[in-house]
């Protein structure tokens, strides 16, 4: 072997070796920076003295000594085996940093997440509070017979004004809960063509205000009952009729068919088809058409404001339900969106028509003479509310925050009162803790009285708490008379037996 190739491999390697200590003294350098490392970081000295050494080893082989082929090849492998192993040491470090970042963006994105979530929890009950006055005191003012056509026509549209807000509201909320991955859709069975009705005839009575023609067509293949989240279905469709009607002028037209497309075993697909003869989309919108906060719009005389919303809500709660949303559209001719969801079905069947005339007789003549306690320390609102019950011929009490009411409830005999509206965010005590102690009192009546949620507080988790505090069920304000009613008829059933 020539002695110029045995010479120039432990050279090579000599070479080899101080690029190694140089790469290596950076790599340190910049590993002391890491706060996080603090006596450990004295140990990363050890190699390179090590190194150092290694390095003199070579040079006095090379000069000094008379090295063989066997010799050199073991220095100049010895320099490629610490290169090749410091490289993967920099690439397992690396990575455990990167980790530490992604882990820390990832600590500050929950914890953004939190605080806009406890915002937003904390907005929407400041502006349901003056919602569920608004709304509220319009119903009441609405009841009076002598009310002027002009003003019940100015009344009526207080009422939608405040509704449509209302709406933005709930969008906001769920839109964001679904954006935090917080969102469960319900397995619930409901009645689907009650649902496509109730829709149906909210969109009627809109385009009958605007002189629109509405058309629907619901197919008889439609089981009677299936198992999913009727209220987030209704909130998707809800959304996309709204905006049928919003964006097609007088004298124009939409039309609402459903479908069953597949019915296989348990599985059924659903096909809902919502068309309108409106002002259609713009091509070149179609891209941002379902992206949240992005009206399809935006020019400065456009005359359809929105917050760009409700088709990016429907689409989430659509693919969340195993199918999806499309659309197809022309400029000035119209737009189909085309929604379908996958729900499962249920064996249960509508009832008969006497027998539902019969139960909706009853209902009628079920609530008068309950009494019921209010809790809720916004005088306003317990104001309000004692008066829609009054309507129904239910006498009340009130209760201004937890405490009295847990005071009032013990104090008073056994099966005073037929059930308990509970607001959950009150001084002194709240909601949740006043159910708690009313639950674990040990009266006949403490277990049994339905306690009713009826508060600002509309997230799911306030959903969760209200009922694992012992509640039957959770209402979020401005309060539904209709809603807070069919709750009270069915929670109190045996009132008039």
């Amino acid at each position: 072997m020539p002695d110029w190739l045995i010479y120039g491999m432990v050279y090579a390697g000599s070479a080899l070796m101080v690029y190694n200590i140089i790469r290596y003294v950076r790599y340190e350098l910049r590993l002391q920076k890491n706060k996080k490392w603090g006596k450990e970081r004295q140990v990363l000295l050890v190699p390179i003295f090590l190194l150092v050494m290694f390095l003199f080893g070579y040079l006095a082989v090379g000069l000094f000594g008379s090295p063989d082929i066997i010799v050199s090849g073991i220095l100049f492998g010895g320099s490629v085996f610490v290169f090749v192993i410091f490289g993967l040491l920099q690439r397992i470090t690396d990575r455990i940093q990167e980790n530490e970042r992604l882990e820390a963006d990832l600590r500050v994105a929950k914890e953004s997440s939190r605080v806009k979530t406890t915002f937003l929890s904390s907005m929407s009950h400041e502006m349901r509070t003056p919602l569920n006055a608004i709304m509220g005191l319009d119903a009441l003012a609405l009841q009076n017979p002598e009310l002027p056509a002009e003003t019940r026509a100015q009344l009526e549209k207080v009422g939608d004004s405040a509704k449509h807000l209302l709406d933005m509201i709930n969008n906001i909320l769920d839109m964001n809960s679904i954006e935090a991955g917080s969102l469960t859709l319900k397995e619930e069975e409901f009645p689907l063509r009650k649902t496509l009705e109730l829709a149906g005839l909210i969109t009627k009575n809109r385009c009958e205000e605007k002189g629109l023609t509405y058309e629907s067509s619901f197919s008889d293949a439609l089981d009677d009952y299936y198992v999913g989240d009727e209220t987030m279905l209704k909130h998707a469709l809800l959304n996309v009729l709204g905006n049928a009607v919003k964006f097609t002028p007088a004298p124009g037209s939409v039309s609402f068919t459903v479908e069953q497309t597949v019915s296989q075993g348990p599985d059924r697909e659903l096909r809902f088809i919502i068309a309108d003869t409106g002002i259609g989309i713009d091509e070149s919108l179609m891209r941002n058409l379902f992206t949240p906060f992005t009206a399809g719009d935006t020019s400065s005389t456009n005359r359809y404001s929105g917050s760009g919303l409700g088709l990016a809500l429907s689409k989430r709660v659509t693919e969340m339900m195993g199918g999806g949303i499309a659309v197809s559209s022309k400029k000035g001719q119209g737009s189909t969106f085309t929604l379908t969801v996958r729900l499962k079905a249920s064996d249960r069947k509508a009832e008969k028509q006497p027998e539902q005339d019969a139960e909706s007789a009853a209902e009628e003549t079920q609530l008068a003479g309950l009494k019921v306690l209010i809790v809720e320390d916004i005088d306003l609102n317990a104001e309000i509310v004692a008066d829609l019950l009054d309507l129904e011929g239910i006498s009340s009490d009130r209760a201004e925050n937890g405490l009295v009411a847990v005071d009032m409830f013990t104090r008073s005999k056994p099966g005073t009162y037929d059930a308990i509206l509970m607001d959950l965010r009150m001084p002194v005590m709240d909601g949740l803790d006043a159910t708690r102690i009313i639950r674990d009192q040990n009266r006949p009546d403490a277990k049994t009285v339905p306690i009713l949620a009826l508060t600002a507080n509309a997230f799911d988790e306030d959903v969760r708490n209200s009922l694992e505090a012992g509640m039957n069920a959770h209402m979020a304000k401005p309060v539904d008379p209709d809603l807070l009613f069919d709750n009270l008829r069915h929670l109190v059933p045996d009132h008039n037996k």
